[in-house]
């Protein structure tokens, strides 16, 4: 099969905040400095800002460096937030906290956004700036020689079930490159790989993840506060899940929400998608979703294991950036600043690499920037939960970021994967969920629906088993199956037929949130890129 091959200086995988800041940075310098050196950006989703998907309280400090004259570029930020308010949620009641106990969760001088919009006009920056973007390529392979990367292959397109070409499509093209940026997000499917083969998270913790869910509602214009951000924990996810919420009041009379578990909870009953729609009921946000609409649906995995399983970010030939490795701060749920920032950075260490010209290793430019700084500073937030749970850890993290402004004189670790944290069925309390209501909760499918989610129906499954007897043979009989209900999207299903239980993948329903490569108690499930421009295509998440 040949391949047409196209050469870079510079190619970034990923058009999220960390992979567009380092274009827009590399470029600016290039423009500085009179050079020319060449860079493409590729991006999976069918265009930059498809596949993203955000809270989004956005801290601006990052962005204030790499472009500070945004306001007068339209950069979309265009609603300050106003008030925050913390609850501590009962079945019934909502509980008011403080916001001064916890202080990473003033967000005084931040903004309420739509990240994917945010990324479109980042989007236009770089290529304003003579960066090569390519929505519609997703970059399945890496290329390797001599034990460095040198590029990356993008996906066949085309390839039927049995693995030939069909006729009138084109094979991959080879993308090489004297640098190799990753900027995938949370679980890269090339990002793992690289942290693997260069050992990179030698002497680390495991990393650790959450799935996060997301919805966009119209609400009525009397119910509606803009510039209101809201975040709960407690109900309904039990007292060992230190699960929390997020509804933010946005522009035009719409409300961001969603719902947070972390990946490591115990009971394999558990379905996330079903602890979201049962907190929309609450007395506490149900009042600001009467008579409103539901716009937009989506869910993806969240990296947050911090500082203590941050992997080294420079590997042969490239760098890892962004939640690639893991720059989230989970004492504030805010990843897009650090990731900007680990953007930034990386595009000026490559240009000064190219130049011959940097003096330091990109992990030390991290560590001497504010990125470390917070990192630091949020390191025992996730370990202390994981240890104590919802309320004993809540309390635990007041004392450490009110008291201590995150500065105890410990490090607390977290030393069992995600996966591994799964108890079996039989030992832990089965869930029973309400049926949806269909006004304020909703089922899998019809939520899939709004996410725009579509994938070329004969093409090789990019789900795949790495032994297709487990899901019934292991973890049917000790799991009971959990991926039925971990995977927000209702993919995997567990049918009987003829008196025989068969494992059914529907991955047209996919949305690429990477929660069933982390969180499958075996780690048979291996997430690579589908064909083409597939999954999610969100409007405004």
């Amino acid at each position: 099969m040949h391949r047409e091959t196209m050469e870079y200086d510079v190619v970034i995988v990923g058009g999220g905040p960390s992979g567009l800041a380092t274009a827009i940075k590399f470029a600016q310098l290039n423009k500085k400095n009179n050079t020319n050196y060449s860079i493409c950006l590729l991006e999976k989703g069918s265009e930059i800002g498809a596949h993203i998907l955000s809270g989004n309280v956005f801290q601006p400090n990052a962005l204030d460096e790499l472009i500070p004259n945004w306001k007068d570029l339209n950069a979309p930020l265009n609603i300050p937030v106003k008030k925050d308010k913390l609850l501590f949620l009962l079945e019934k009641i909502g509980i008011p906290v403080p916001s001064f106990v916890m202080p990473p969760m003033n967000n005084h001088g931040n903004y309420i956004i739509s990240l994917g919009n945010l990324c479109r006009w980042l989007g236009e920056q770089a290529e304003n700036l003579g960066v090569e973007v390519f929505p519609g390529f997703p970059a399945s392979k890496l290329l390797i020689e001599n034990d460095k990367v040198v590029g990356v292959q993008t996906g066949d397109m085309g390839i039927s079930h049995n693995g030939e070409l069909k006729p009138g499509h084109e094979p991959g093209i080879e993308i090489r490159a004297k640098y190799t940026i990753l900027g995938e997000g949370c679980r890269g499917h090339l990002g793992k790989q690289i942290i693997k083969k260069f050992n990179l998270s030698e002497n680390k913790d495991p990393q650790h993840y959450g799935i996060g869910f997301k919805e966009v509602w119209k609400i009525k214009s009397e119910l509606h506060q803009e510039g209101l951000v809201i975040h709960t924990n407690g109900w309904p996810t039990s007292i060992d899940t230190p699960s929390g919420s997020y509804f933010y009041h946005g522009e035009n009379n719409e409300a961001y929400i969603g719902y947070v578990i972390p990946l490591d909870y115990k009971n394999p009953h558990l379905s996330p998608f079903d602890e979201f729609q049962k907190w929309k009921t609450h007395p506490a946000i149900k009042k600001y979703l009467i008579d409103g609409e539901r716009l937009s649906y989506g869910a993806r995995a969240l990296i947050k294991g911090g500082l203590q399983s941050l992997p080294r970010m420079e590997f042969p030939g490239g760098l890892l950036v962004g939640d690639n490795a893991g720059t989230l701060i989970f004492s504030k749920i805010k990843g897009s600043h650090t990731a900007m920032k680990s953007g930034a950075i990386a595009g000026e260490h490559i240009f000064e690499l190219l130049e011959g010209k940097s003096s330091i290793t990109f992990d030390e430019k991290i560590k001497n920037s504010w990125i470390h700084k917070e990192l630091y500073k949020s390191r025992n937030f996730g370990p202390i939960f994981h240890k104590f749970g919802a309320l004993l850890g809540a309390a635990f993290n007041a004392i450490d970021q009110f008291i201590f402004r995150g500065n105890l004189p410990f490090t607390l670790n977290h030393a069992t994967p995600d996966h591994a944290c799964l108890k079996k069925a039989d030992e832990m309390p089965k869930i029973e969920y309400p049926k949806p209501d269909g006004i304020y909760s909703f089922d899998k499918l019809s939520s899939v629906y709004l996410s725009n989610t579509n994938h070329e129906e004969d093409q090789p499954c990019h789900l795949q088993l790495k032994d297709l007897t487990i899901p019934i043979s292991v973890n049917l009989p000790m799991y009971d199956e959990p991926a039925q209900r971990y995977c927000p999207a209702g993919v995997y299903e567990v049918v009987n037929k003829d008196n025989e239980n068969k494992f059914v993948i529907n991955a047209q329903n996919c949305v690429h949130c990477k929660t069933c490569d982390i969180k499958d108690p075996s780690q048979n499930i291996n997430w690579v890129s589908p064909e083409g421009p597939g999954g999610p295509n969100y409007p405004n998440m």
